[in-house]
């Protein structure tokens, strides 16, 4: 199966830290999303978000500076697995997330990276003002 990357810039005007805990606190997550989200804070915990459509696990957490997670679709086909990363870097102003979502199978990889900025950094930073 062909897959794409998908790298996105966002700068924030909040901290790493916010911007870490909205995305792996369950409660935020949800707030920010509009939909129900089960986070786990520890490394191999699982997780779903944007109610059942994503699920995966945490790979790799520094909280404030990068979350890691492999990352399912439940429209893609069984095993077809991604990795997100999230890197988080201050600024003078806030904060610089550089997002990386590999192994997005092809006929999904449009709607899903206008979907991370429709979905998720649109609404965080309405969320985080």
């Amino acid at each position: 199966m062909k897959t794409k990357t998908i790298r996105q810039v966002i700068n924030f005007k909040a901290s790493p830290n916010a911007i870490y805990k909205a995305l792996m606190d369950s409660k935020e997550h949800a707030a920010f999303t509009g939909y129900s989200a089960k986070i786990s804070k520890k490394v191999g915990g699982k997780f779903t978000a944007s109610g059942d459509y994503i699920h995966g696990k945490n790979l790799e957490l520094i909280p404030g500076k990068k979350i890691v997670q492999e990352w399912y679709a439940s429209d893609w086909a069984k095993g077809s697995a991604s990795k997100v990363t999230f890197k988080l870097t201050k600024t003078k102003i806030g904060t610089k997330l550089v997002f990386i979502h590999e192994g997005v199978p092809d006929k999904f990889a449009k709607d899903i990276a206008s979907g991370w900025k429709e979905y998720y950094w649109e609404p965080l930073k309405e969320y985080l003002n």
